[in-house]
């Protein structure tokens, strides 16, 4: 990224702890106003990384950023894996997520943890899978958060990113550069208690590197086979990744 986004300029916080507090203060409002934002469409791209995930049957699976846990249920309900680990910095967010999964009987196989991506509490080569969707752009250091994604994942298992990026092509890149700078602050504004939180999820997304860029990054970290896949004109792309 060109500059460091944070949502709240005048904190004196670093992102990892601004992002922290913004995801606290939007956890009860955050799955209602994904869906609108999104107009559901995300979870088609959720349903296509567990896909990914399903076709290397891992037995034991890391969503990191989990939030409320979208994509660890999803993965509980559609592979065989026995135990996924839900990690999150924001405790707001995984209570959410913790009462989600009691209403569904997937406690046994979801695991929800406080836990930073830049330091996970797990030992070298322990997943098979590991995901992050709409959370690697919130990484205070990109390539740290990635280096410990690396240390973690078994050689030949699969790591999926799903990512907000920007079309390329007219009239996409103009709608979609519309649709992040004026619309989505103003759903914010109107129906969320924190509206800096949806400026700063517009601005961050609109400063992340995706496509060749994110997959460069991967490279550096020693990922290999990385592949970057559009999804919906470009506004999301899917990323996969595995290690020697």
């Amino acid at each position: 990224m060109s500059k460091q986004i944070t949502p709240y300029k005048e904190s004196t916080l670093g992102k990892k702890e601004q992002v922290t507090q913004m995801f606290d203060t939007i956890s009860g409002e955050y799955d209602g106003l994904n869906r609108v934002i999104s107009m559901g469409i995300d979870v088609k791209w959720r349903k296509k990384v567990i896909e990914l995930v399903k076709a290397k049957n891992p037995e034991i699976a890391l969503d990191i950023a989990t939030g409320t846990g979208d994509l660890a249920i999803m993965m509980a309900e559609s592979t065989a894996a026995k135990k996924i680990i839900g990690l999150d910095l924001s405790v707001g967010m995984l209570e959410v997520g913790k009462k989600k999964i009691l209403d569904k009987n997937l406690s046994d196989k979801i695991e929800m943890v406080v836990g930073d991506s830049e330091n996970i509490p797990y030992p070298d080569n322990y997943f098979d899978a590991i995901t992050v969707s709409f959370g690697i752009r919130n990484f205070e250091t990109l390539e740290k958060g990635l280096a410990e994604i690396y240390r973690v994942l078994k050689p030949n298992g699969i790591f999926v990113i799903l990512e907000t990026s920007v079309p390329t092509k007219f009239p996409f890149k103009q709608g979609y550069g519309f649709y992040t700078k004026f619309i989505l602050p103003l759903i914010g504004k109107l129906f969320s208690k924190d509206n800096k939180a949806y400026g700063y999820l517009s601005e961050s997304a609109a400063n992340f590197p995706f496509g060749e860029a994110l997959n460069n990054i991967l490279r550096k970290i020693s990922f290999i086979d990385c592949k970057a896949m559009p999804q919906t004109f470009g506004v999301a792309t899917i990323y996969t990744a595995t290690k020697k």
